[in-house]
């Protein structure tokens, strides 16, 4: 029998696997095993909802009363300091299965009755703000015990960035944590991507089509909802591949008061058939912003670039044209005047590599910034693979930034010079206030003679300004 077809062991295997529950029930011991062995990964999952840098130890299954009855949360991380002790109740979801209110409400009842510090979700569910939880529970729960979400997606990313970029100082226990990625990574893990807009997208598509979509109609906000999730889903993905963290793009009302995104959000789609969103990447040279235009099928991504504050206007435009050699003719650039509103001059990048002036409206007004953009055609399904959206957003935002964005540098003014003895001293004149015989406040009016005074008081100006520079003998 030949070797090619021998399976590797592995330490967490995909074999066995009959059912939700005990793909809910591997995936939990396996991500909780490996919390506590690798230190830096522990640290990571559970740093940022107050955890102090201690021991992480976890536990699976462990029986809790509520009442009458007997409860089991599928896991329980502590990590310990010293005295110090912070504990939280985990609630697990593979697949398609979505978490339940009731079901937290009761964990959130039994963490305040134990002292525990928090509640934590785990759910193929991507939130569309990051901190803010997919499934809706009484705010009075929250009071002494906080809960948090986490997405398969973000344990991934945050597994692959631990172990490619930060770093594990084991061996040993790098490898077990490359173990846990290949596991995540696996199909039948039950720790699936982003795989359905929902099924409020197809409704939405054709009434966009029709022009009878209103900004109160209820498919509206789910599917407004599922665009950001989306694109954070895309940011998670190109993160893994950076080795950075990637963020949405929102403003700070956006991320404390979540429904006036989605109601922003909402009223552009009723309104123009588009949704924008945009990703920060740290040491990138602005947001990547992304736009889907439903009623034309189309993706557009841009970023905008700060136009070098010095020089002519087409030296600036070669400036941004030269960082731009490896992009393709089909990028377009429009350049914005200081204090002009409304559209710039735009042109494909093809053109303006042959005429660079042709960016270039009135050579008197300085060239301000310059906009980038890329537009790709859009998938209709709702789901994935050949022919989605999903799929096609992916892409779009992956290709622009490999084109565009990771060659562009912002422009910074050149280093000041040191003066060298050989350079020319610059001729200041010297203002009539501060020479010695220069007329003062004090002094009374001029007599007959002034003409003469005044023509002797400027030939003495003129002697000291010529003669500052000449060496006196002491």
């Amino acid at each position: 029998m030949s070797e090619e077809t021998w399976l590797a062991a592995r330490l967490i295997p995909t074999s066995g696997i009959n059912g939700a529950e005990e793909q809910e029930r591997r995936a939990t011991s396996a991500l909780l095993a490996v919390m506590s062995a690798v230190r830096e990964f522990g640290r990571a999952l559970t740093q940022p909802y107050g955890a102090p840098a201690g021991t992480v130890q976890t536990f699976i299954e462990v029986p809790f009363k509520l009442g009458d009855k007997q409860y089991f949360p599928d896991g329980l991380i502590r990590v310990t300091r010293g005295q110090r002790q912070w504990t939280a109740l985990v609630e697990v979801k593979t697949g398609s299965n979505q978490l339940a209110t009731e079901q937290l409400e009761r964990y959130l009842d039994i963490a305040r009755e134990q002292g525990f510090d928090a509640v934590i979700t785990i759910s193929n569910e991507i939130p569309p703000i990051p901190g803010q939880h997919p499934t809706p529970v009484d705010k009075r729960k929250l009071r002494k015990v906080s809960l948090h979400h986490l997405p398969w997606t973000e344990i991934l990313t945050a597994a692959v960035m631990q172990k490619e970029y930060r770093g594990v100082a084991d061996p040993d226990q790098a490898w077990i944590l490359g173990e846990l990625i290949r596991y995540l990574e696996h199909p039948r893990s039950g720790a699936m991507e982003f795989s359905d807009m929902g099924p409020a997208w197809v409704p939405t598509r054709e009434a966009i089509s029709a022009g009878t979509l209103r900004p109160g109609d209820k498919v509206v906000p789910e599917v407004a909802g599922r665009f950001d999730a989306l694109v954070r889903y895309a940011g998670l993905k190109l993160g893994r591949q950076l080795g950075t963290e990637v963020m949405p793009a929102l403003t700070r009302r956006e991320v404390s008061e979540p429904a006036t995104r989605t109601q922003a959000l909402g009223t552009q789609l009723a309104s123009v058939g588009t949704m924008t969103a945009g990703l920060k990447i740290p040491g990138a040279v602005g947001p990547l912003q992304v736009t889907a235009d439903l009623r034309a099928g189309k993706v557009t991504c841009h970023v905008d670039v700060e136009a070098p504050r010095e020089g002519r206007p087409t030296t600036r435009v070669n400036w941004l044209v030269r960082q731009l050699k490896e992009a393709p003719d089909n990028v377009r650039i429009e350049a914005f005047t200081m204090h002009a509103r409304g559209p710039g001059k735009a042109e494909l990048l093809g053109a303006v590599r042959t005429e660079p002036t042709i960016l270039i409206g009135d050579t008197a007004k300085e060239l301000r910034s310059f906009r980038i953009a890329m537009t790709y055609p859009a998938g209709t399904k709702r789901g994935t693979g050949r022919g989605s959206f999903i799929d096609s957003l992916l892409g779009a935002i992956d290709d622009f930034y490999a084109q565009v964005i990771q060659n562009l540098k912002p422009w910074m003014p050149a280093a000041p010079r040191l003066r060298s003895p050989d350079d020319p001293k610059p001729v200041e004149p010297v203002p009539a206030s501060l020479v010695s015989t220069a007329i003062s406040s004090q002094d009374g009016p001029q007599s007959e003679g002034s003409d003469l005074s005044q023509a002797r008081i400027e030939d003495q100006v003129s002697t000291q300004v010529d003669n500052r520079d000449t060496p006196v003998d002491v």
